[in-house]
């Protein structure tokens, strides 16, 4: 048996399934974690999210949320507009469409596993959370994606860059933003916290002042195994990223490189090529 961590989808369908031929995936054996950006950008959004769905509800996955899955949500409820560079139609025009919604809806922002000691996220975590941090706050969004009153109101206000500093102070949905921003945004930070949302590119691209959110001295945790895909631009740097704490696995399938599974027992890194 053996559990795999895979990389952004991002509507890769044809490529999760090359790798899972790979991996000799058995459903019956196997666990699949996956780190969110199920969707967009990519060919088969759809085909992406019914499997992840299907293989959820059975009990032979897991899935968190990234920024294009809250997007979808976003775009579904009214609540914000698709962009150019979106290709949602197939899935919002699906009959699956509300189904999809409602599953997304009650998917978490982390993931931890006490038998692996393996934490996941979609994109990071400030200097100031560790895992027990990260848990708890992550509670707070997720209740409010699965209030049927509440859930359309944060959609709509999570858009944004500010507040860019945690702060226990924080409350209604400039709380809920920032902490919404740390799991499926972040990339760099300065060392006191506050979050460059702005730059996007690989290491030594940011502004000057700040770092990548796993670079910051003294970051609570450091000595914590942490998952993380949202980089695609990381992949140049994984050679110097990766540690027996930090395990990237966003290596960029929607922009033609690969998609990436790893292994959580073995600590083994599968790829495949872009499917197109």
């Amino acid at each position: 048996m053996s559990t795999y961590a895979i990389g952004d989808l991002q509507g890769c369908y044809d490529s999760l399934q090359a790798l899972l031929k790979k991996l000799r995936y058995n459903p019956q054996k196997d666990f699949l974690w996956f780190c969110g950006d199920l969707i967009n950008r990519g060919p088969d959004s759809l085909g992406c999210l019914d499997f992840v769905r299907k293989a959820v509800t059975r009990g032979e996955a897991i899935t968190i949320l990234g920024n294009h899955d809250l997007h979808f949500l976003a775009v579904a409820e009214n609540a914000a507009a698709e962009l150019e560079s979106d290709t949602l139609a197939v899935l919002l025009e699906s009959p699956q469409r509300e189904d999809c919604v409602t599953f997304l809806r009650q998917q978490p922002l982390c993931h931890y596993d006490a038998n692996s000691d393996f934490l996941m996220v979609h994109a990071g975590l400030i200097p100031e959370w560790n895992k027990d941090d990260a848990l708890m706050y992550a509670k707070e969004v997720e209740k409010v994606l699965q209030d049927d009153s509440k859930y359309v109101g944060l959609l709509k206000t999570m858009y944004g860059n500010e507040p860019d500093k945690w702060s226990e102070t924080l409350a209604g949905y400039e709380r809920l933003r920032f902490i919404t921003n740390v799991f499926t945004r972040i990339r760099f930070c300065t060392e006191s916290g506050e979050l460059n949302l702005k730059d996007k590119g690989s290491l030594g691209s940011q502004q000057a002042n700040t770092k990548p959110w796993f670079q910051i001295p003294n970051r609570k945790s450091a000595r914590e195994k942490i998952i993380f895909g949202h980089w695609a631009a990381l992949y140049e740097n994984w050679d110097e990223v990766k540690s027996d704490y930090l395990y990237p696995i966003d290596s960029g399938c929607v922009w033609g490189n690969a998609l990436t599974a790893l292994n959580l027992e073995t600590k083994e890194y599968i790829s495949v090529g872009k499917v197109t």
